[in-house]
């Protein structure tokens, strides 16, 4: 595998885990915002940090969405 491959692989694995985590407050799914590293929960208008790599997911730590 070349370096190349190794970071898509990398980047598909991290891409399923935050796939896999919900709004602590809503229990709905959340969207994956790369540019802002953010992980986003429409329905609680909530946007989380993620920060070198390790997603927040603090409600206290969360930007709230204008609505």
């Amino acid at each position: 595998m070349n370096d190349t491959q190794g970071k898509e692989a990398k980047s598909t694995i991290e891409r399923k885990m935050l796939e896999a985590l919900i709004c602590p407050q809503t229990r709905t799914s959340l969207r994956y915002d790369a540019q802002k590293q953010e992980l986003i929960s429409d329905k609680a208008a909530l946007a989380f940090p993620i920060r070198d790599g390790i997603p927040i997911m603090l409600i206290s730590e969360a930007r709230r969405l204008k609505s």
